[in-house]
């Protein structure tokens, strides 16, 4: 059998190969706290379920949906204009995704043609360059570095570069790095993209999970930017439905019409009862919201607190259910301490050279367990010795 050479940029996902170290240490009845993976452990609101479970009762649910319905794409664009005051077109300017993920693994295939290039940042979320890697892109990584606050800096990219990209992708609040970004940057990034041309995705994933009382917007409430590009958001981490794969692509008409013609040739649309969970999150009481946002700060508190008195310092994160932290200074390598870690404490993280070169020397641990959890990782790790 031969395969296709593209699968040669292509390792096993770092989160199976963790979760296989988890299964087998398991398996030797050894424990594990797993925060390694940004799985969310808070259920949705019961009015979200209940919208979700009446309408998976309905045998005409079962049909394919092929397309976004009418009252979800109003939905979301009311959502739009509230939440964030950016006023969209629900006919030609939203398209939902089966998750973010779906979304920016095929995007790439709508804008760029083999060889072109693309700027993704680094460190970052891995399907962000794989995405690219897949439509056959040249990739450009932009450093997210720790003394700019692990904000990109448009400057630094090389003119030639800027000339020839085609597509960029940004996200803040970040994954992996926690890092907000100041209006200055959305300002400075859409008149980059004008001078050069380059269409835009910004994932804002995390916006809802912004912590100590600051707030985060939409790139698309920016004067431009739906000039020059499109967001994703997500509802998973929101409203605690990331096993329903529940997302959309907002902004220039242009980009959505491409990815909706794409997906037209790939999937059948969104589950029908899905959709109706989508309308009752996104419509219906928002306390929910307000609720994961304080778990996930007291988890936050807890992680770092506890782990910074153990003298691994680490600071709290503006935003994300991420913690992003530099290894302790004896260790040489982000995985050999990950490894050490798991196998000494019991205690499951990501390596930052997961998220591109720019990650070495950096783990990401996930605010995904509760806080007695939280509070027994912290005393595995104190009695591992691992940090002495």
């Amino acid at each position: 059998m031969k395969f296709a050479k593209r699968m040669e940029q292509f390792g096993e996902g770092i989160f199976s190969r963790l979760q296989e170290i988890k299964r087998n240490k398991l398996a030797l009845g050894e424990p594990v706290i797993d925060l390694s993976v940004g799985t969310p452990n808070i259920p949705p609101a019961g009015h979200i379920t209940d919208a979700l479970c009446k309408a998976a009762a309905e045998p005409g649910n079962y049909i394919y949906a092929v397309n976004d319905q009418t009252k979800l794409l109003e939905a979301v664009g009311e959502w739009y204009k509230t939440r964030y005051g950016v006023q969209l077109d629900p006919k030609t300017e939203i398209c939902s995704l089966l998750g973010s993920q779906e979304g920016l693994a095929h995007i790439s295939l709508s804008i760029v043609d083999e060889g072109d290039l693309v700027l993704v940042p680094d460190p970052c979320y891995p399907v962000f360059a794989d995405g690219p890697l897949l439509a056959g892109a040249e990739l450009y990584y932009m450093p997210q570095k720790e003394e700019h606050g692990y904000v990109i800096r448009l400057e630094d990219i090389p003119e030639d570069v800027a000339k020839r990209a085609k597509f960029m992708i940004v996200s803040y609040p970040n994954n992996p790095t926690a890092a907000l970004a100041p209006d200055s940057f959305y300002r400075d990034l859409i008149a980059f993209a004008k001078k050069y041309d380059i269409i835009v995705l910004h994932d804002n994933a995390y916006s809802e999970l912004v912590f100590d009382g600051k707030a985060c917007g939409s790139f698309l409430s920016f004067p431009g930017a739906m000039d020059v590009g499109v967001e994703f958001n997500s509802l998973s981490k929101t409203y605690g439905l990331a096993g329903a794969r529940i997302g959309f692509c907002l902004g220039n008409r242009e980009v959505v019409s491409a990815l909706k013609t794409l997906k037209s040739n790939m999937d059948y649309g969104m589950f029908l009862p899905l959709q109706r969970a989508a309308i009752a999150a996104i419509t219906g009481d928002q306390t929910c919201v307000q609720e994961v946002r304080g778990i996930y700060e007291e988890r936050r508190n807890i992680l770092c607190e506890g782990l910074s008195a153990l003298g691994w310092h680490m600071d709290k994160p503006e935003a994300t259910m991420f913690v992003w932290a530099r290894i302790p200074a004896h260790y040489g390598s982000s995985e050999g301490f990950a490894m050490e870690l798991v196998s000494k404490a019991g205690v499951l993280v990501t390596p930052g050279s997961a998220f591109g070169p720019s990650g070495e020397g950096y783990v990401r641990l996930a605010l995904v367990q509760d806080n007695e959890a939280l509070r027994r990782a912290v005393k595995l790790v104190e009695e591992s010795g691992i940090l002495r």
